[in-house]
């Protein structure tokens, strides 16, 4: 379980079968045929989850369809949804309950991340299986019996996650496993006899350890390595004798191996030049799905583990494939398929069938799909040499005879990723007529152990020139306008976004920060108590407030903010767990005093994120504002 802290903005995991690279696509046309609105764009339905009810005619799916996400039942045969839950609050799928139409789903309040396991009775009524306002609890998963189910949750202590079990009949739980050492728990065996846990020593290193519950022992550490190496569980084998996990110990990249849990013995099962980033049996085990990270883009595998033979899926759009997910039965799988100008579409295979259906048709009707822009993976050098990857965004229409503002956009983390697929946000941009440029700086995911440590305490030094070298570059492009280049970003691109404008006051034109840390001093005092078990690899990665104060107060924007002299927005959430409104209140009246331009939009029902659509929508028309007055045009 490879965690680099979670201050990246919630992103979905890209899953694709081609890849990319060279240089972008010419455009064929003077421009868009429409200029859309972030309202249009915005109006795209996101489906996600896709629990299979138990007699496999519905999937239990959330859907931001009327701007908030809320829980619905999917027909398989009509496409029809059924809303299940409703409300202001954010509100996500889990599962049906294994024998009947009882729902589980989980919310938090006003995105603060404290989640709750809920369950809606067949009569429709709802039950709050979580006990205590604070506690935040998780599923994780179905018995192989289907008589119980497990979550884990810090009732018992705010900073750590123990394991129980509940009788899905009387809804009666049982703690199983405490944790008492702030391990974070990672699986539990088809047969109920292991547990799995990770121990997080840095960003970069990582230990797996199991528990046999049948003996009632301590937890047993299986990863004995020297030097920095990441371990993730990922699955059991349904007959209970393997744990398969992937590790970089090796090499550069995770590779797949499995562990024999009686005899105490490794074995490589899967490699490639890229990460393993999953793999996952069905229910008992004909099928084994890996998915790979290439180059930004995922390459799904599946395989029927009977014959030996790979699964085609039949009539499946090209594009990327998300979300695989096979029913109890094992006759049926659904997943979902986008591209940068598709939206994810769910669809259902009957496996040994002609075709794959669409369940799903979610791009608003109002967008014409040519005006839409794909990516292409593009690479530069960066000042000490190393190569640096992103995906890049050229407007329809630029070129030489129409020079366009660019923005270099940087994602969340650290430790994340910019991956091609659909991003409303993104397209809304670029049909506004900037380039866009997603650079993947130093201690990005996806390419390499080395290249993801990069950046361990080098913040707002390396991994920020990393940005600065990527304007330089882009003004190399015919299309683009080397005196219109700003920077945005999200959580820790917000970060980036604040350090560049700080530390490289003349490299962009504008910023725009959007939930990031101003104060690492004080984000790093104030992390939400479940973050027990990585906050020392917190700390190895940006520096320990306690004996690295003076360190962290140099790499904080807040405190260099008299030297920004270029326009910034910052949108922020007021109930933000991991980044305080405080942060930014305190940025925008350090430039403000300095008589600096700042534009400041705080949303009073987000968290770290954006999950609502008119928060979205409000969010984005005020960005584009913001550009089009301090970069478009220039004033």
């Amino acid at each position: 379980m490879q965690i680099r802290f979670a201050f990246g903005l919630a992103i979905a995991v890209l899953i694709m079968g081609c890849g990319g690279g060279g240089e972008p696509l010419e455009p064929t046309r003077s421009g868009p045929s429409t200029v859309y609105t972030m309202d249009q764009l915005v109006k795209t339905v996101s489906v996600g989850g896709g629990s299979f009810s138990p007699d496999e005619t519905k999937l239990l799916v959330h859907t931001n369809e009327t701007g908030v996400f809320n829980v619905y039942e999917l027909d398989l045969a009509t496409g029809e949804r059924t809303p299940v839950t409703e409300g202001e609050d954010t509100t996500f799928a889990v599962a049906y309950m294994p024998n009947d139409g009882r729902i589980l789903f989980r919310r938090d309040s006003a995105g603060n991340e404290v989640h709750h396991l809920f369950l809606r009775e067949l009569d429709g009524s709802v039950r709050d299986l979580t006990e205590g306002d604070e506690t935040r609890e998780t599923f994780a998963g179905f018995s192989h019996d289907l008589q119980s189910f497990f979550t884990v949750n810090n009732r018992r202590d705010e900073r750590f996650l123990d394991v129980f079990e509940w009788d899905v009949d009387s809804l009666e739980s049982r703690q199983i496993f405490e944790n008492t050492v702030g391990l974070q728990p990672a699986g539990i065996s088809p047969d109920k006899r292991w547990v799995v846990l990770v121990k997080q020593n840095t960003t970069n290193d990582s230990d797996l350890l199991i528990v046999d519950l049948s003996a009632g022992g301590e937890p047993k550490l299986i990863s004995e390595h020297e030097g920095m190496a990441t371990f993730s569980a990922e699955d059991f084998s349904p007959d209970g004798r393997y744990l398969y996990y992937t590790s970089n110990e090796e090499g550069e990249y995770l590779s797949l191996y499995r562990y024999d849990l009686e005899a105490g013995t490794h074995e490589a099962v899967y490699d490639a030049d890229w990460d393993v980033a999953f793999a996952a049996f069905s229910r008992d085990g004909r099928f084994q799905v890996i998915g790979t990270n290439e180059d930004g883009y995922t390459v799904v595998r599946i395989t029927d583990i009977s014959t030996g033979e790979p699964v085609i899926l039949p009539g499946v759009p090209e594009g990327t494939i998300q979300g695989v997910g096979i029913s109890r039965s094992e006759s049926k799988m659904k997943f979902s398929v986008s591209s940068d100008t598709m939206p994810a579409n769910l669809y259902l295979y009957e496996f040994g069938s002609a075709d794959s259906k669409r369940l799903t048709d979610n791009l608003n009707p109002e967008v014409d799909t040519n005006d839409l822009v794909e990516s292409s993976i593009i690479r530069f050098t960066a000042r000490d040499g190393m190569e640096i990857p992103g995906p890049l965004y050229k407007p329809i229409g630029a070129g030489p005879d129409n020079k366009v503002p660019m923005l270099v956009w940087v994602h969340g983390g650290p430790g994340g990723q910019s991956r091609p697929g659909y991003w409303s946000e993104i397209q809304f941009l670029v049909n506004q007529g900037y380039g866009l440029y997603a650079v993947n700086n130093r201690g990005s995911s996806g390419y390499g152990k080395t290249f993801l440590a990069a950046d361990d305490q080098k913040h707002g030094r390396e991994p920020l020139w990393d940005c600065v070298d990527a304007a330089e570059y882009l003004k190399t492009l015919d299309w683009v306008d080397p005196e219109r280049i700003g920077i945005i970003g999200g959580s820790y691109g917000g970060y980036m976004v604040l350090a560049a404008l700080a530390y490289e006051p003349e490299a962009f034109e504008v910023g725009v920060d959007i939930f990031g840390v101003a104060n690492w001093v004080r984000t790093l005092e104030s992390i939400p108590p479940w973050w027990e078990s990585f906050r020392e690899a917190l700390y190895q990665e940006m520096g320990n407030p306690e004996t690295q104060g003076e360190m962290l107060r140099e790499i904080s924007p807040v405190f260099h903010a008299d030297k920004i002299v270029k326009p910034l927005m910052i949108l922020q959430g007021a109930n933000d767990p991991r980044v305080l409104q405080a942060e930014s209140d305190d940025m925008v009246e350090a430039i403000r005093a300095n008589g600096g331009i700042v534009e400041y939009v705080v949303f009073d029902d987000e968290g770290h994120g954006f999950r609502k659509s008119a928060n979205r929508v409000e969010g984005y028309k005020a960005v584009a504002d913001f550009l089009d007055m301090y970069l478009k045009n220039g004033n």
